[in-house]
């Protein structure tokens, strides 16, 4: 299980460093900071922090799913679908100024956490809640994205 854990932080966290490549210059241009955001939108340094647990506890869940779940090639699968969506949603959003796209890719990327929360609740249990702030960290997200989209 340690082994599976070290895959998924890694990969979890190139995820971060790849999406980092774009709102690191993205969050300060002048495009973004001219934007109607969201009242609710949590100072900068929240991401960084919130991320980072999220994409920790996502690991620990996804080590310890695949040693209890039987359909491994769908978790796998789902995990890959939410990863590209999880990266493909910086560049759309913080370069490409699509809000429109970003709002498909994260309202799309909610829909499949959401999904493997629901799905493997029942063998997972408890343990269930390790993917939980995840979930909940894209409700915001897509909630910021959509106010962005709608406001602008």
């Amino acid at each position: 299980m340690y082994l599976k854990l070290i895959v998924f932080l890694v990969i979890n966290f190139a995820a971060l460093a790849i999406g980092g490549i774009f709102t690191r210059k993205g969050v300060p241009s002048l495009w973004y900071e001219s934007l109607n955001k969201a009242p609710w939108t949590p100072p900068g340094w929240v991401f960084g922090v919130a991320w980072t647990i999220i994409m920790i506890c996502f690991a620990i869940y996804m080590a310890y799913a695949l040693e209890k779940i039987e359909e491994k090639n769908s978790l796998l699968l789902l995990f890959g679908i939410q990863w590209v969506l999880n990266v493909l949603w910086n560049p759309i959003f913080f370069k490409f100024h699509l809000m429109l796209g970003g709002l498909v890719i994260i309202t799309a990327l909610t829909i499949v956490v959401g999904y493997i929360l629901v799905k493997h609740h029942n063998t997972l249990q408890y343990k269930s809640l390790l993917i939980a702030p995840y979930f909940l960290w894209l409700l915001v997200a897509t909630s910021l994205n959509a106010y962005t989209y709608f406001k602008n």
